[in-house]
């Protein structure tokens, strides 16, 4: 689990195939990899991997064709920059908001405007992601959380403080850029609740009371 907080950036310094999947190895810029694990999770770029080796200023992590086929992995080349974030524990405050790791969908950054000392960046809405990103909520853009500052029919809009500029690969996008979206993780299973609810036998006001969601009447 995360939170959307970038911890450092790094560049792809190897990939190489795997059966399908491919190795990367990844250079941070401050991170010090020997505080990491093998086996730990670190989010890359908003997809959650695992650390198979680390050294030398040096991480490396295996990425299957799952990830490779739902994310931007399958693009990065040497001198790809990054996002990278640690996972939580249980002590660290939840700056951001709840992100699995896990990417929902790739989409195309569709404008990009200055405001103010930061930025707006519009992105194109995947249609199986509309129900789940609304304004003032909460989604991941390769792995940053930021807050929906507008949503139309095909795109929504994020705005960008100079912090998140300078500390993120997000400082660099620009229209044309393919990037990792997650949505946020209250809103998916509500919409699920939701969709479950609507057939016969579905989920009624009383089940969600007991459940905790509202009050049963």
């Amino acid at each position: 689990m995360f939170t959307g907080l970038v911890c450092d950036t790094a560049v792809v310094e190897r990939i190489v195939p795997r059966q399908g999947g491919m190795r990367l190895t990844l250079r941070p810029s401050r991170l010090c990899v020997e505080d990491l694990s093998p086996g730990e999770s670190v989010a890359c770029s908003g997809a959650c991997l695992t650390v198979v080796e680390r050294g030398e200023g040096l991480l490396r992590f295996d990425a299957v064709p799952e990830t490779l086929s739902r994310t931007t992995l399958g693009n990065w080349r040497p001198g790809t920059r990054v996002n990278l974030e640690r996972a939580l524990t249980l002590a660290d405050r939840l700056g951001g908001h709840l992100v699995q790791g896990h990417v929902d969908a790739v989409a195309e950054v569709v404008g990009r405007a200055a405001e103010g000392q930061g930025a707006r960046l519009a992105i194109r809405l995947p249609p199986g992601l509309a129900p789940l990103v609304a304004e003032k909520g909460s989604i991941a853009v390769d792995g940053v959380s930021l807050t929906v500052a507008a949503v139309g029919g095909d795109r929504f809009e994020v705005a960008l403080i100079p912090e998140t500029l300078s500390r993120t690969t997000l400082g660099e996008v620009g229209p044309g850029v393919r990037v990792n979206l997650e949505a946020d993780l209250v809103a998916r299973y509500l919409a699920r609740l939701w969709q479950v609810g609507k057939g016969p036998g579905g989920i009624s006001p009383e089940d969600l009371g007991r459940w905790g969601y509202g009050e049963a009447r």
